[in-house]
């Protein structure tokens, strides 16, 4: 798993727990798709895969913490296998644009339904 401190982000530090409005979130994430120049490969158990999204975890302490998952590229479902995500200045945007995105879309909510 690969995680960004808030400074690496670009992003303030914010608690997740402990604020006064009584509600505890306890975690916050979101899918992210890789695009195609960005994909990479990486093999697992003899099988090589190609990472095509990203899972994007906001930690309590604020940094983000990422997954990457994809299919074999030999075809098939294969299994639901989790890869480190490399140090590649071009991921590392990829993670905090959508961080950045997601938590525009999360404050313009419009409530349920």
């Amino acid at each position: 798993m690969r995680t960004l401190s808030a400074a690496a982000a670009g992003v303030e530090r914010l608690r997740v727990v402990g604020d006064d409005s009584g509600v505890q979130v306890t975690a916050l994430a979101i899918n992210v798709a890789v695009p195609e120049p960005l994909q990479w490969t990486d093999s697992r158990r003899g099988e090589t895969f190609r990472l095509t999204s990203l899972n994007v975890r906001l930690l309590p302490d604020g940094r983000l913490a990422a997954k990457a998952y994809g299919r074999p590229v030999g075809g098939g479902r294969g299994t639901y296998v989790s890869f480190a995500v490399p140090d590649r200045p071009e991921l590392t945007a990829l993670i905090v644009d959508a961080a950045d995105r997601a938590g525009s879309l999360w404050s313009a909510h419009r409530g349920p339904g």
